[in-house]
């Protein structure tokens, strides 16, 4: 048996001054071994030492980086190889826990996040995202190959759906089977680091998704993994009551226990000091606070409240330019209320109250019954007081699967390549670029992609070729918004004023912005073009007509009708201004003050 020597502190793997330290969390255990490459397999050469409150550790100058190695756990007779619930990579999700440090060469990277107000999030699927063939799957060079389109889309932030270490090659990604691995076949932690660096150096921002409601449930060493269990259930990582299930599996870890409180922070904290992303996106928080996700008279699970709040206060005390995002789409402001007003700490949260209603009256089939309160109150709602607490879109991952299609397939089933869709979907777009919040857009979006996101099949990129001047008109929207063309900054601003909604002609207006910085939006939802369409303006200013979306210039099945500057006329008894406006059907006119 090999003599222990000095260990180092942390969890998992530690490599350090030629020593490589072992150190788990198995409280049920009554004695473990580490075996591997580095010794053959040997199931009695490395036994750990029992350290206090179920940690077991030890050191060995044998174990090298790049050996592969598993835990040997007893309990009650019964043996147990686990893969290290701490592995910086395995050789796949169903192998062998792989030696190795995370201490990438970010060489003089200072990138730091823009303000929230600036953000434009591009949400990305990396086995889809630039995938060559039905054969391969993407990789993280794949989405390098595409920074530079990205870039001059003019999007300052991708988010990527989880890669954490899932059961076999495709996924979405929300099953993660070992948390801290990173998926080998998207090209594991060096592929992951050199798309971060890349895109840094391209100044864009990586926000990183990350499942903490649920684990698994395949492929999941965590599972039972020192032998205890009660009910059946899933071990020193789980809930072991009724508390453990969810939609997804039986899986939900037991925030009640200090040492699953310190592996999800442990694991939320390597994002961002080892991989350095700028922000986390967490998956269905709503299923962390809640047993039955808040749906109806649901029992709260004040632990889960207080692990987030925990991750939260520690990431805004080290890193405040660091953004977490919660997906709860439960509209609470206790969600981004800060931890001192009692709230749970996040920056922002995605946004139910803008995705549903602006997506049901876009897709309405009838101009007649379209509601554009359900508009305006998508484009006013607030969260915590503050607009940019919200994530606003039209599509994500979720909204354009699980039975549900892209906005130009709903707005026109089997067609999504009239004239009627790509107006109507490209309106959604608008009001995503334009209503106060950060808003986000869905891989492909830009360039009307109409199939729905499988995690098996590649973004068309074709559509890329055939829409270019849809993306060119998308990439103006978004740059007008993250300020890289001037003269929008009411667009980052807070204000916003509904100064026309009329429900039988179908068009809405409305001001961004404060004082001086003002930027008119116009929209029209009828197929009707108005030539001679009259808006009472209380600001005295000229409107510059910038951008009008059913441009031929964008593509050739939109508008012949020409838009000019509007007419003002001045009322001087009443201080009031008339403007004269040309709106063509299903357009979105943009204004700014000369």
């Amino acid at each position: 048996m090999e003599t222990i020597i000095k260990r180092s502190p942390g969890m998992g793997c530690i490599i350090d001054e030629g020593l490589t330290t072992f150190r788990v969390w198995a409280p049920n255990a009554e004695k473990i071994f580490v075996t591997g490459t580095f010794n053959e397999w040997n199931a009695e050469n490395l036994e750990l030492e029992h350290e206090e409150n179920g940690y077991w550790a030890g050191t060995t100058d044998k174990a090298k980086q790049g050996d592969e190695y598993k835990y040997i756990i007893h309990n009650n007779g019964e043996t147990f190889y686990r893969n290290d619930p701490y592995a910086f990579e395995l050789t796949n999700s169903d192998g062998n826990s792989v030696i190795r440090d995370l201490n990438f060469d970010f060489g003089d990277d200072q990138y730091q996040l823009p303000s929230f107000n600036q953000l434009v999030i591009y949400e990305l699927h990396v086995g889809t995202f630039n995938r060559k063939s039905a054969d391969t799957v993407g990789t993280f060079e794949d989405v390098i190959e595409k920074l530079d389109y990205l870039k001059n889309l003019g999007i300052n932030c991708i988010e990527l759906l989880p890669v954490a270490e899932f059961p076999g090659g495709e996924s979405w990604g929300y099953n993660p089977a070992h948390p801290f691995a990173i998926e080998q076949d998207y090209g594991g932690p060096n592929g992951l680091a050199n798309l971060v660096k890349a895109a840094h150096q391209h100044g864009i921002g990586v926000i990183m998704d990350v499942v903490y409601n649920h684990f698994g449930p395949s492929d999941m060493d965590l599972w039972q993994f020192d032998g205890w269990s009660q009910n059946d259930k899933g071990g020193i990582y789980f809930y072991n009551d009724h508390r453990s299930e969810t939609p997804w599996g039986d899986t939900r870890p037991d925030y009640g226990r200090e040492e699953v409180r310190q592996y999800l922070r442990d694991n939320a904290l390597m994002w961002i000091e080892k991989y350095r992303c700028d922000g986390l996106r967490m998956d269905a928080t709503s299923y962390i606070r809640f047993e039955g996700g808040g749906l109806g008279e649901d029992t709260a699970i004040e632990e889960g409240n207080q692990m987030m709040r925990e991750i939260n206060a520690e990431i805004q005390e080290k890193y405040p330019h660091i953004i977490t995002i919660a997906e709860d789409l439960k509209g609470h402001d206790m969600v981004t209320d800060t931890i001192e007003d009692g709230g749970i700490g996040y920056g922002s949260q995605w946004d139910m109250n803008f995705v549903h209603p602006v997506r049901e009256v876009l897709t309405d089939t009838h101009d007649d019954s379209r509601d554009l309160e359900k508009i305006a109150g998508a484009l006013q709602f607030v969260q915590s007081k503050d607009a940019f607490k919200r994530i606003i879109y039209t599509e994500s991952h979720d909204e354009v699967a699980n039975g549900k299609a892209r906005v130009p397939e709903e707005v026109q089933p089997g067609d999504a390549e009239s004239a009627f869709a790509k107006k109507r979907s490209l309106l959604g777009i608008v009001l995503t670029l334009t209503a106060p919040g950060i808003p986000m857009v869905f891989q492909g979006q830009e360039f009307m992609e109409d199939s729905y996101f499988q995690d098996t099949v590649e973004l068309n990129w074709e559509k890329f070729e055939k829409h270019q001047g849809i993306s060119r008109l998308v990439s103006d929207l978004i740059k007008i918004r993250t300020g890289e063309i001037a003269g929008y900054e009411g667009l980052r601003q807070q204000a916003i004023e509904i100064i026309h909604l009329n429900n039988d002609s179908k068009v809405l207006a409305y001001l961004r912005g404060e004082e001086n910085s003002k930027v008119l939006i116009v929209i029209n939802f009828s197929n009707t073009d108005y030539t001679e369409y009259n808006l009472d303006l209380a600001e005295q200013s000229n409107w510059k007509l910038r951008l009008n979306t059913v441009a031929k210039e964008y593509d050739d099945d939109f508008s012949e009708m020409e838009v000019h500057d509007p007419e003002i006329q001045v009322e001087n008894l009443e201080e009031t201004n008339t403007g004269t406006f040309e709106i063509p059907g299903y357009s979105a006119l943009i204004f700014i003050q000369e």
